[in-house]
């Protein structure tokens, strides 16, 4: 029992970082805005990251379950912290380059987290593995909407 009331706790604070997405998503001015031609429908993008949360959620569980308080679970608190700080920069604060490197610091955590996790708990190493592409092709696209909006 203490196993799913666990795993709840960890969707839950997937749920927190998620809704400030919907707080503060993309509005009249990010719609605005010049982005390249490959930029993802917006319908992606919730149903993209709906997908990745449950697999943040589980993964952060499977680390729990190997390691308990530890490096592994400060870099997963960590990429969450930062996740859910980008639609807050992005969208809320109208702050590009901020994001982005909001971004990159998402990228380093969620990475390091992989090679932490491999030797303890694979399955949380593989399911980060698509967050990681995901947040690649995120950061690519704000670095180009910064490039191609430079007084936004």
């Amino acid at each position: 029992m203490t196993d799913y009331l666990t795993l709840g706790i960890f969707l839950l604070l997937t749920a927190g970082a998620a809704m400030t997405g919907g707080m503060f998503g993309p509005g009249p001015w990010y719609l605005a805005l010049e982005k390249p031609s490959w930029t993802p429908p917006g319908w992606a993008f919730p149903v993209v990251w709906t997908i990745l949360y449950v697999m943040i959620a589980i993964a952060g569980f499977k680390a729990w379950q190997a390691q308990g308080l530890g490096p592994l679970f400060a870099l997963w608190a960590a990429q969450m912290v930062l996740n859910g700080l980008w639609s807050w920069i992005m969208f809320g604060e109208k702050q590009i380059g901020w994001a982005l490197a909001d971004a990159g610091g998402m990228w380093i955590a969620i990475a390091a987290f992989i090679v932490l996790a491999w030797p303890v708990s694979q399955t949380a190493a593989l399911l980060f593995m698509p967050y990681l592409l995901w947040v690649t092709i995120a950061f690519v696209l704000n670095l180009r909407i910064l490039q191609m909006n430079p007084g936004a």
